[in-house]
């Protein structure tokens, strides 16, 4: 009746413990058999515990152990193993010398049968300091470890490692235990041939690595021999041997280098496909210990294609482990291409839609990190990873520091993504050919390729900007090919012809090109002149071949036609004249000896290619938009290259200075303000005041003008900056009046006269002045 749980309800609440507890007192055998077995399953419910204590039944238990007959002794000692869970009933049982008569037991060859269930109440024991404090005063605890080492049979060598995880939980218990020197009994467990003890053993030795003694103890003799229980083919002991290594080389350098010496980095490698998820995740944390230190990183191979298979886990602590391998191994450009190779970025990107908080932060930083090169930036992109951290940045709870990060690194790896979101471009941020300025764009709106915006109908749209001085790999008649595709022009098919024969004639061995670059050897002079010959002799037969080749091509059909302009690849078109202000400005500006001197230069520079200084008053002269109209007419197409702008305004010229001055290595970023305005920002180091001589003062941050007068540089934050750039102040180079109400005048109406400077005009009346106040009532602007 006692094993079924409605009849145990029932004796409990007809007071059934009570007579049940002085029958174990009883002469008879049997009778105390009876009863204790009884009480043993009644106890598994907790409120008989508690019944049991109050009761005083544990002195009665304890003469059980004294019991003539094996299996009394061992239903009180099983009874022991279950109320001895409770703290209270612990004490108890230390007041009643308890502990004296479980390790007479121990101590008995004779009772080895009774020993197994003896160190289960021993384990349950030992979680008290003070009963471990008693253990090691009474010598106890020396016995205990002696006896775990010398016994031969498995279940008491596992059962004494539980007891020795079981009291490595709390840290007094640690520090006693290292003194006893248990890390020496745990590595012989090790050594076992017994399953169950080995996993035993490694989970003490995972509870005892809190302790920093014995992490280092364990860091020279037990590292080995868990590196080899990796291999083990029982998936308990390996997935034990992962969790003690994974605690073991936790914050511990030195033990992550005796893991990668006792050549267990393969083995990991090989666990992370292993059927247990803690066996997975664990090992995922022990490589990724490793990988902390540059060295070791480095000697680890073939992880990232092994981790593909964790980041798919559906275990959230799988996942998130095998982020945190990624982004610890994703700083070495060979892991990434690794990574990328073997399709586990995929995994890694739909583990941002995690709802798990660690499993999403973890794989953010591994974005964040993989992000570091173009080719792998470009494909988190493509994947979506860009959209999904604009969302989850947009979140006030998804969002976290590396949500953040990995966004600005994606964007910091596509430029023209971020200038047309963020409309920031820091100094650091350097730009390279291929780069657009499409105009300013919300968050969370795909900006279009530039391949796919090149294809586009001309429209009324503002001209997308290319940054392109990359000189062709083709010849130069394979560059008009190019640009023909590129502005949706129609090629002749000799022109195809011509192309395809140049690009061949165009592939030259790196030793020729070298030999070209640095100075051609007479043999190289002959050479090129036998060429030249054996040229001139084919030419007349060329010549007689190019009709018969022309009239082929002229009945080629049209279909095949198209299949040889998709066959070419697009490319986009090369600024020639770009590349000459960049080689121009080189040879003007690098010559300079500082830095003040290099950025004056260069806004000169700027401001001349783009038609010159601009009086603020005549600015609505300068028709800019109509000289980018007739350049898109021209060419046919909305992407327009920054050379062929002759007559540009603000933002034309801040994205000229910024691609010159990335070029020919002067720091600048490049901001994007309202209304069509940009302007670059410099950092400069102001001369020292007079008579202080080795003064270092900070860089202070200055605006380049580049449209009123070029080269003028204002410090940031000053009047003469907030008026250059900042829209509303320019917008009053077409104000016609103003009323507005100040101290001791009502309705007042300003108009300036038809000669006078408006944004002057303008500054004087809205700039604040001691004394007066006013509130602005009617405003009227005239747009031309």
């Amino acid at each position: 009746m006692a094993v079924e749980y409605t009849s145990k309800v029932q004796i409990f609440e007809q007071g059934g413990l009570e007579p049940l507890i002085r029958l174990l007192s009883s002469p008879d055998p049997d009778v105390k058999k009876n009863s204790v077995e009884c009480i043993y399953h009644l106890v598994q419910d907790f409120q008989s515990r508690a019944a049991v204590r109050e009761l005083n039944a544990i002195p009665a238990l304890l003469e059980l152990l004294k019991s003539e007959y094996p299996v009394v002794q061992l239903l009180a000692l099983k009874t022991f193993g279950v109320i001895s869970n409770d703290r209270e009933t612990r004490i108890i049982l230390r007041e009643n010398q308890g502990l004296e008569h479980l390790f007479k037991i121990l101590e008995t060859k004779e009772f080895n049968d009774l020993h197994v269930e003896a160190l289960a109440v021993v384990a349950n024991c030992l979680e008290d300091v003070d009963t471990m404090q008693l253990i090691q005063q009474t010598g106890g605890l020396k016995k205990l470890l002696s006896f775990a080492e010398m016994s031969t049979i498995p279940d008491i060598q596992k059962n004494a490692a539980k007891a020795i995880t079981k009291a490595a939980y709390d840290p007094e218990n640690r520090k006693i235990l290292h003194e006893e020197e248990i890390e020496k009994c745990l590595i012989t467990l090790l050594g076992t041939d017994n399953d169950g003890a080995k996993a035993a053993a490694s989970q003490a030795i995972s509870a005892m690595c809190e302790n920093l003694a014995s992490k280092d103890a364990f860091g020279i003799q037990g590292i080995p021999q868990l590196v080899q229980l990796l291999s083990s083919e029982n998936e308990e002991v390996k997935e034990a041997a992962a969790i003690a290594l994974a605690n073991l080389t936790t914050g511990s350098p030195s033990n992550a280098s005796a893991v990668a010496e006792a050549e267990g980095i393969e083995p990991l490698i090989n666990v992370l496909s292993a059927k247990r998820d803690g066996t997975v995740a664990n090992a995922s944390a022990v490589l990724t210990n490793i990988a902390m230190q540059e060295p070791l990183r480095l000697s680890i191979h073939g992880v990232m294609n092994a981790i593909v298979e964790p980041l798919q886990s559906t275990n959230s602590l799988v996942q998130s482990k095998a982020a945190l391998t990624v982004a610890a191994l994703g700083c070495d450009a060979d892991a990434r291409t690794e990574l990328r190779n073997a399709s586990g970025l995929e995994p890694l990107v739909k583990l941002l839609h995690s709802k798990n908080d660690e499993v999403r932060r973890n794989a953010c930083w591994a974005v964040m990190v993989c992000a570091s090169d173009e080719l792998t930036a470009v494909e988190l992109c493509r994947l979506g990873a860009l959209d999904i951290l604009e969302e989850i940045n947009l979140s006030t709870g998804r969002k976290n520091n590396f949500s953040e990060g990995a966004l600005d690194k994606l964007l910091d790896n596509n430029l023209s993504q971020k200038y047309s979101q963020m409309g920031y471009l820091s100094s650091s941020n350097i730009i390279t050919d291929g780069f657009y300025d499409y105009g300013q764009v919300k968050p969370g709106v795909k900006l279009l390729s530039l391949e796919e915006l090149s294809i586009q109908e001309l429209n009324d749209h503002r001209a997308i900007i290319l940054v392109n001085a990359k000189l062709p790999e083709v010849s130069p008649s394979a560059e008009d090919k190019s640009q023909d595709l590129y502005y949706g022009r129609t090629a002749s098919s000799s022109s195809i012809r011509k192309s395809s024969k140049e690009r061949t004639s165009a592939v030259v061995s790196p030793v020729e090109e070298k030999q070209d670059s640095s100075g051609r050897s007479p043999s190289s002079l002959s050479k090129s002149s036998t060429r030249e010959k054996g040229s001139r002799k084919g030419k007349g037969k060329k010549e007689e071949d190019k009709p018969k080749e022309e009239e082929e091509l002229q009945t080629m059909p049209k279909v095949q036609q198209e299949v040889i302009f998709e066959k070419l690849p697009w490319l986009p078109p090369f600024d020639s004249i770009l590349l000459d202000y960049i080689t121009d400005a080189s040879k003007i500006i690098l010559p300079l000896t500082t830095t003040k001197e290099q950025v004056v230069a260069l806004a000169l520079f700027v401001a001349d290619k783009m038609g010159g200084p601009i009086e603020r008053d005549k600015l609505h002269e300068f028709s800019w938009e109509l000289h980018i109209s007739e350049i898109e007419f021209e060419l046919k197409c909305n992407v327009v290259p920054i050379g062929k702008i002759k007559k540009g305004t603000f933002y034309h010229r801040a994205l000229l200075f910024k691609v010159i001055a990335d070029r020919i290595g002067i720091g600048c970023s490049l901001v994007r303000g309202e209304y069509g305005r940009a302007w670059n920002e410099v950092k400069l180091v102001d001369d020292s005041p007079q008579g202080i001589t080795g003064l270092l003062l900070p860089p202070q941050v200055y605006i380049v003008d580049l449209m009123y007068q070029p080269g003028c540089l204002m410090k940031q934050g000053t009047l003469p900056a907030r008026s250059s750039n900042q829209s509303v102040m320019n917008c009053f180079g077409c104000l016609e009046s103003m009323q507005f109400t100040n101290a001791g005048a009502e309705n007042v109406q300003f108009t300036p006269s038809s000669s006078a400077n408006r944004p002057t005009w303008a500054h004087q009346y809205l700039s604040p002045r001691s004394g007066e106040t006013f509130r602005i009532t009617e405003v009227c602007f005239i747009f031309v």
